[in-house]
């Protein structure tokens, strides 16, 4: 374990009410490049299923809540919980698969962790969490840190001026209860999993640190002499002067730039020949050490670079057309369920879509965990990544279409420096109106301004059908750089109607199809035409290729998906299990027969 502000981890109790108060930060870029010390491990737990740990019998808040961790001071006082004496539960993970009881809860839950610390004079302090699912309060002795709202991206809080000497406690309230302004909304079909289900550490910065950073390969012609790398910067504070030195030493490139009263440094540009810059690939996933200085402090990143854009109907990755192989993936463990959460599950699951054949994932429905994308740029995997907003939701709540937007910042901001991303996915099956449109549009020129070097796209529905013709016809055409959609011939349509169909699609852009797919229980053997048999999967799968190859400008496929994952909506007894069965391995990691349909149409291509 690192060293780190003298602090040495415990488990026993405490805390005290101080007067300072903490600062919400920006997300940190990287954050895993700067010395810091993990909270991973056990944290005590209270299970509260009416909130009497933040509000009173009238629903109102308590300054007497569970975040003060009270201990009884005279034989008379009368305090009902005791974090010390409850059960613990390994963080970072979901309660919904470490306790019976609480398999199906949706509600609320307390954890508490207790530490030792020695606060140190130039060093700032970040609470860092990689996720928490999905309505949370942070307290750090018996002080409200913040709030945060959305399951899957990570957020930080300046904790410094809370940390006393001796004894710390940090506190989470955590809510997964479903609401219908949420994003995700009310329904969904996946496993609600609760808790802290990410990484939880403390980093050490200084006073300035470098918030965020980019360094993205510009667009060029083939035969170009010479290739531009651009550079920006940001601090997390607005102080001009401060000197930021970028250096890739494998090529040479070496630049000292000073930032503005803004705190920034805008797009500076690295020329490099072109022969001696190794783009990154799925054949050849190379990846520079890249060195950011800051005045006298350094943090590394390995960075590949590579361009990625679309000519008419042909995705162009280098330069070259590119056909996407890809599998769709949820973000839940190999081998029996439960919420991924480290660099051993993301190989694991990108191992089965490396067997399949797969240059392609995509992450749905929501940002996976850090490693899972820096092990697919490991690997050369490309990637789809996606936010939430799924379904039904609240289109016109000013509030949801917030929500969103932050999760959509959130995700660019961990990830836009990798480069395997080449997809930023704004939403899944979305049904029309005028709403949705606004709601949607504005979220695509939200990711451009953040991001402008990868393409846009969402999972859209089919819905112009005519008897053998299905007919895209969606507005949000105009907003997308890639054309994607899911469709079930096979499943939700009988499987005998994929030869006579004919696709519709009047854009002249990308086409991937986003989800195809059917259900099967692994080692349930029959008929080609009985249902949840391995054979009836197969065939849909045999079919459904078939039928995909006659689509225009078809430039990949992410077929639903690759593991059998838990859903609430899935209750047929002895076949789901509250599992959905659509997946080519089962949940153990058992190949299914149409795996093998799919892993040799891929090599085909």
């Amino acid at each position: 374990m690192r060293h780190f502000l003298n602090i040495i981890l415990s488990v026993i109790g405490g805390g005290c009410l101080t007067v300072a108060s903490a600062v919400a930060q920006p997300l940190i870029q990287n954050v895993n490049a700067y010395e810091s010390m993990s909270l991973n491990g056990e944290w005590n737990y209270i299970v509260d299923v009416q909130e009497e740990g933040y509000y009173d019998y009238r629903m109102n808040p308590t300054r007497w809540g569970f975040f003060q961790n009270a201990k009884p001071q005279k034989p008379e006082d009368l305090i009902e919980y005791d974090f010390d004496k409850s059960p613990t539960m390994r963080i970072p993970g979901d309660w919904n698969t470490q306790d019976e009881r609480l398999f199906f809860y949706e509600g609320t839950v307390w954890f508490k962790k207790s530490f030792q610390a020695v606060p140190m004079q130039d060093v700032r302090t970040l609470l860092y969490f990689g996720a928490v699912n999905y309505d949370c309060h942070v307290y750090v002795n018996s002080r409200h840190v913040g709030r945060h709202i959305g399951g899957f991206t990570p957020f930080n809080y300046d904790i410094s001026d809370l940390l006393k000497e001796g004894e710390n406690t940090i506190i989470v309230k955590v809510d997964n209860k479903r609401h219908a302004e949420d994003v995700p909304t009310q329904i969904f079909d996946w496993w609600n999993y609760g808790g802290i289900t990410r990484d939880v550490k403390l980093v050490k910065v200084t006073p300035v640190y470098l918030e965020d950073y980019s360094l993205q390969l510009q667009k060029a012609d083939a035969k170009a002499k010479n290739r531009e790398i651009s550079f920006s910067a940001k601090l997390n504070k607005a102080e001009a002067g401060h000197s930021i030195t970028v250096s890739i030493p494998e090529l040479k490139l070496k630049k000292t730039l000073t930032t503005d009263s803004n705190g920034t440094i805008h797009s500076s540009l690295f020329t490099i020949h072109s022969k001696k810059l190794s783009l990154w690939s799925p054949e050849s996933p190379k990846r520079y050490r890249v060195d950011v200085s800051l005045d006298t402090s350094t943090i590394s990143d390995s960075i590949g670079f590579r361009t990625i854009e679309t000519r008419d109907k042909q995705i162009l990755l280098n330069g070259q057309p590119i056909f996407l192989k890809g599998i769709s993936i949820h973000n839940e463990k190999p081998n029996g369920g439960g919420r991924a959460n480290t660099v051993e599950d993301a190989r694991t699951l990108l191992g089965w879509a490396k067997e399949l054949g797969c240059n392609f994932v995509r992450l749905a429905h929501y940002p996976h965990h850090e490693e899972m994308v820096r092990e697919a740029e490991k690997m050369g995997i490309l990637v789809w990544s996606e936010i939430p907003v799924y379904w039904t939701i609240a289109w016109k709540n000013p509030k949801t279409y917030e929500n969103a937007q932050n999760q959509l910042r959130d995700m660019i901001a961990r990830d836009h420096n990798r480069a395997n991303i080449i997809i930023w996915s704004i939403a899944n099956e979305t049904p029309h109106s005028p709403e949705r449109d606004q709601f949607l549009g504005n979220l695509a020129q939200y990711a451009r301004t953040l991001d402008n070097t990868r393409l846009i796209s969402m999972a859209m529905e089919v819905t112009g059908a005519s008897n053998y013709v299905n007919r895209l016809n969606d507005n949000m055409n105009q907003y997308v750089d890639v054309v994607s959609f899911n469709q079930y011939i096979g499943w939700y349509r009988d499987v005998n109607d994929a030869p006579k169909m004919r696709w519709e699609i009047p854009y002249n852009k990308p086409v991937i199809v986003s989800e195809f797919g059917g259900g099967a229980k692994y080692g349930y053997h029959g008929a080609q035409n009985q249902r949840w048999t391995e054979e009836f999967q197969e065939n849909l799968y045999r079919e459904n290729c078939a039928m995909l190859d006659k689509i225009e400008g078809l430039a990949g496929t992410t077929p639903w998906i690759l593991k059998d994952f838990r859903s609430p909506r899935r209750v047929l007894p002895d076949v789901q299990d509250y599992y959905n069965r659509k997946g080519l391995f089962s949940d153990k990691g058992e190949k299914k027969k149409a795996f093998y349909v799919l892993k040799n149409w891929y090599a085909s291509k």
